[in-house]
């Protein structure tokens, strides 16, 4: 398999662009070697600049459920491009998507649109503040809720630590609000509530999907919710990654817990640029132009991106794919195991819904901390053996695998091969 045509457009992106990327995951620094450029995408598989072709198992990390360039949303998004790109005004598709995710979630009366994930947990943390009066968020360690500055923080040692700014230009004052939690370990959460009297609410993710897939044990979600309740804190889920993933909804009601606050993204527009926040309606009545909590945008709501997520929604219920989803996830989680056991490699398989992803390491992996045990160097191997033999993977150990609707038997059959292939690689370091 030949990558040169990607490497001379990485050569040349590299003058007008920051690392020649538009985000850092596609720089592929944590597997070595150059990013690759796709040109195309279609069904279950994408094509890059050189003609190679992978079955695609990051799916714009996502939104492309249905696989690429499915027809429905295809011709909804074309009859939607005869009238108008953007007009800064209403249109009727906007309510008409608002109605299918509200009626998706039972905690979601009303929603607002936004441009993307890391705009809707601005403003669903921004609307917890302005709901309880109070300042403090908790967030978990490990977990990715989008680049704004307040949740860009490291964890330090400890279960309960002061927040330090996790990236370059985020001022220590920007986080001094934020506290930083193990996830699935709710007496690190109570020990902040035991030190602070300010705190608005604790965001999560209800499956982890940016420190590789970890699921929530012994009923966490459940008792952060009934212990946040009393204490007048709310809960924000962050189902950007989850959203319509697991279920036609959100993943926070097949673990028997109801968020106060839900952000989305990702599958809701489609593969357009879209985001979304949504509560009870005491709770968005907080939401300018009906309360004092302000936030706008000229391009939310965009008719094109309204007209994918209809479209996708729409297919997305009437396939009802998810019993298949869990179907294909079993057997892909056997096949990596079966290979690595074949191999004497240590390998740990974590699955929920549509999202998967393997851990090279030996013991359970709950939170960042075992996430973090995992060899990245064995990952890597894999990686690129899972490229060469035309599987598309997010170039991360920590990042979720993600399942379509499109994928086939055919498909799966030629995963396994890969994974034989690479496993056997990753055995000879």
């Amino acid at each position: 398999m030949k990558f040169k045509k990607s490497e001379e457009l990485y050569n040349k992106g590299l003058v007008h662009l920051v690392g020649a990327v538009n985000s850092p995951v596609r720089a592929f620094t944590s597997v070595g070697g150059n990013p690759l450029f796709i040109k195309k995408g279609n069904g279950s598989k994408i094509t890059d600049v050189d003609g190679n072709e992978y079955i695609d198992l990051v799916l714009s990390y996502g939104p492309m459920i249905l696989g690429h360039r499915h027809r429905k949303v295809r011709s909804g998004v074309a009859k939607a491009l005869k009238s108008g790109y953007s007009f800064g005004a209403s249109t009727e598709n906007e309510i008409i998507l608002a109605k299918i995710v509200c009626d998706a979630f039972p905690g979601m009366d009303k929603v607002r649109f936004v441009n993307s994930g890391t705009e809707a947990v601005i403003s669903g943390v921004r609307l917890a503040r302005a709901y309880t009066g109070k300042d403090k968020i908790i967030k978990f360690a490990g977990c990715y809720h989008g680049h704004q500055d307040s949740l860009l923080v490291a964890a330090g040692s400890g279960l309960a630590t002061l927040s330090l700014p996790g990236s370059k230009g985020v001022p220590e004052g920007a986080v001094k609000n934020t506290l930083i939690a193990t996830y699935n370990d709710l007496e690190s959460v109570k020990k902040h509530f035991e030190e602070h009297d300010d705190i608005a609410g604790v965001i999560i993710e209800p499956i982890c999907g940016n420190m590789g897939v970890v699921i929530p044990q012994d009923n966490f979600l459940v008792a952060l919710k009934e212990y946040l309740q009393t204490k007048g804190a709310l809960l924000i889920a962050d189902e950007v990654m989850t959203g319509f993933r697991s279920k036609f909804g959100g993943a926070q009601e097949l673990l028997g817990v109801e968020a106060d606050i839900t952000c989305l993204g990702k599958v809701i527009g489609g593969g357009f640029p879209v985001g979304a926040y949504g509560a009870r309606n005491e709770i968005m009545q907080e939401v300018a132009p009906l309360g004092g909590m302000y936030q706008a945008g000229t391009l939310s709501g965009n008719p094109i991106a309204m007209a994918g997520g209809i479209s996708t929604l729409t297919e997305l219920k009437r396939q009802h794919p998810y019993a298949q989803f869990n179907k294909t996830a079993l057997t892909l989680e056997n096949i990596l195991l079966d290979t690595a056991k074949k191999y004497e490699v240590a390998l740990v398989v974590n699955r929920f819904g549509s999202m998967m992803n393997p851990f090279f390491t030996k013991g359970k992996v709950t939170n960042f901390k075992e996430a973090q045990t995992s060899d990245t160097k064995k990952f890597a191997i894999f990686f690129w053996e899972m490229i060469k033999n035309g599987v598309f993977l997010p170039p991360s150990q920590f990042e979720a695998w993600f399942l379509s609707s499109a994928i086939s038997k055919r498909d799966i059959k030629k995963i396994a091969i890969a994974v034989d292939k690479a496993m056997l690689a990753v055995s000879k370091m």
